[in-house]
């Protein structure tokens, strides 16, 4: 039924009672009365004001900036190119070795974190002695800056005074040190080996948070009709589990997909650019080349492949609940 409006002088009064005129929206903003809808509109605001000054506008500026020269620095006339730097880049060996280097990086070390993490958060979803000391313990890796884990694993892979060769040569599997940092086949797979310890505590935290929102009830109706722990887990566990595995997985696939700090604390990018990342090559030629065009088309590359990562990730899995 449509709602009733009567006039009131200057105001428009509803059939709820709230004055919507001109004047009478006036006066209620001034006794701090709003509908919910205005209330939504107001706690909104700051979020996408701050969303439109940290993120939107410098993504567009980013893009502008990549049709350009001289955009940055006005050591040249700024000149509009076009997409004379998105063609130089899809033309350059460096920029496909870097995207190679970042999808086998991503959608290598994600699932392996998302296993562990999965088994990390069954574990501590039991009730056992000491169990808040591992949760501690796990999540500590993750608690670490990167850049610091970097470095402790660039001592720990060290070809003479690193701690796993000397463990390695004790226990007999080397007969010598084996320079694990210094080899382009063997560096990719190191990197992902740190970036896995590191990051699968995180995996854990996400999907722990998932599993411990699942009614107890469920599994005792489950046990009650016989069914295995491994059935339990198939139909039950893992279906309700899947918004969380969902949010898990974006929030590791993105920054992994922007992974900079663990290739330039590790590896510096080489030996032979096998561990330089997207955003790493996009580091140099802005910065170290100070070609800024270029380095913009690479970033609104990352950006784009980031979103479409993203859309494939809630396509696939995000199913939205029926009431």
């Amino acid at each position: 039924m449509a709602e009733s409006v009567e006039p009131a002088g200057d105001r428009t009064i509803d059939a709820g009672g709230v004055a919507t005129g001109l004047k009478g929206r006036l006066r209620r903003y001034r006794e701090l009365r709003l509908t919910e809808e205005e209330l939504a509109s107001v706690l909104l605001t700051p979020v996408l004001v701050f969303l439109l000054t940290i993120s939107f506008f410098p993504i567009a500026d980013t893009f502008v900036a990549s049709l350009h020269t001289g955009y940055v620095l006005e050591i040249n006339p700024r000149e509009f190119v076009g997409l004379e730097h998105y063609r130089w880049l899809f033309n350059s060996e460096a920029f496909w070795n870097a995207l190679s280097v970042t999808l086998i990086y991503t959608f290598v070390s994600v699932p392996i974190e998302l296993v562990i993490g999965l088994g990390l958060a069954l574990l501590l979803d039991r009730e056992f002695k000491g169990k808040y000391f591992a949760q501690a313990a796990i999540v500590f890796p993750w608690a670490l800056p990167t850049i610091i884990n970097a470095k402790i694993w660039a001592w720990l892979y060290h070809g003479e005074f690193g701690v796993i060769n000397d463990m390695l040569i004790r226990v007999g599997i080397l007969q010598e040190p084996f320079p694990f940092l210094s080899i382009p086949d063997v560096a990719l797979p190191a990197m992902i080996f740190v970036t896995i310890w590191k990051t699968s505590s995180f995996m854990a935290l996400i999907l722990l948070a998932g599993l411990q929102s699942i009614p107890d009830h469920l599994y005792e109706a489950a046990e009650m009709d016989g069914a295995s722990r491994l059935l339990q887990f198939k139909d039950i566990t893992l279906p309700l589990l899947k918004p969380t595995i969902l949010v898990a997985l974006i929030f590791r696939t993105l920054p992994a997909f922007q992974a900079f700090g663990l290739p330039f604390g590790l590896t510096g990018g080489g030996p032979a650019e096998a561990t330089t990342t997207l955003v790493l090559f996009s580091h140099r030629l802005t910065f170290t080349n100070l070609s800024f065009g270029r380095g913009a088309a690479a970033a609104t590359i990352i950006t784009l492949l980031a979103l479409v990562i993203s859309l494939i990730y809630v396509g696939t899995l995000y199913e939205p609940e029926v009431s």
